[in-house]
């Protein structure tokens, strides 16, 4: 049998996911009777917002009990570092893209950019 230290922990089945679907369908549908002037969407909003703070505070302190339970090693440690590392150079790999196509920057010499003619030249619809 391993001990605690070489194996690699999987948590339980978790039921905070869900709670936070519900807690932004919430939202989502008080927004809706809010922009529409239903007189409880105001409240229908505050009631989703509540319930996603209860759940932000009830999956971390899940989190934080399992880690300070000793649940977590080295190898999940560095799993952990590695999924933030891949989804912060993710992040800025799709904005770099986005940014980049939105302002038409590209990281190539004017004389070698690609014509923003559609038309190709010579034909009947070309400007030249």
């Amino acid at each position: 049998m391993l001990s605690q230290s070489t194996r690699y922990y999987l948590p339980e089945p978790s039921h905070w996911p869900v709670m936070g679907s519900c807690a932004l369908l919430l939202m989502a549908i008080g927004a809706v009777l809010w922009m529409n002037g239903v007189a409880p969407g105001p409240w229908v909003v505050l009631a989703g917002m509540a319930v996603l703070v209860y759940m932000m505070f009830g999956w971390f302190g899940t989190v934080i009990r399992e880690s300070e339970g000793g649940s977590f090693n080295k190898q999940v440690d560095g799993s952990f570092r590695w999924g933030m590392s891949w989804f912060i150079f993710s992040e800025v790999m799709f904005f770099a893209a986005f940014f980049g196509a939105l302002t038409g920057r590209y990281p190539v010499p004017e004389s070698k950019r690609p014509s923003r003619r559609w038309a190709p030249g010579g034909s009947p619809r070309s400007t030249r």
